[in-house]
């Protein structure tokens, strides 16, 4: 037998598969200033100026909204993160972590 040749079993196929995405979701409130949430959306989640102000506008507006999509241990991340950057602050901001 040749050198570059194998014996025995075909080599096993390895599926790889792209993380689960989770949306990360602020909801509006009547407590929690538009700045704070513009500041989390900076701080936290990275957001330039104007789209921070751009997605706090559609959470006072719609009710809610989106901010951001991320593998799971990254969501649940800044989703904690944020939530205490509020209960810190004394706002009842509420942010959740769902998958797409």
């Amino acid at each position: 037998m040749e050198k570059n040749q194998t014996a025995g079993k075909p080599k096993a196929r390895i599926r790889v598969e792209w993380p689960r995405s989770f949306r990360v979701v602020f909801y509006n409130d009547d407590f929690t200033t538009m700045d704070f949430v513009v500041m989390v959306l900076r701080v936290v989640f990275f957001k330039k100026e104007a789209e921070a102000q751009r997605l706090m506008m559609a959470v006072h507006k719609q009710g809610k909204a989106t901010v951001g999509v991320y593998p799971r241990d990254i969501a649940m991340s800044k989703t904690d993160k944020a939530t205490k950057m509020a209960k810190d602050a004394g706002y009842p901001l509420r942010i959740t972590c769902e998958e797409e």
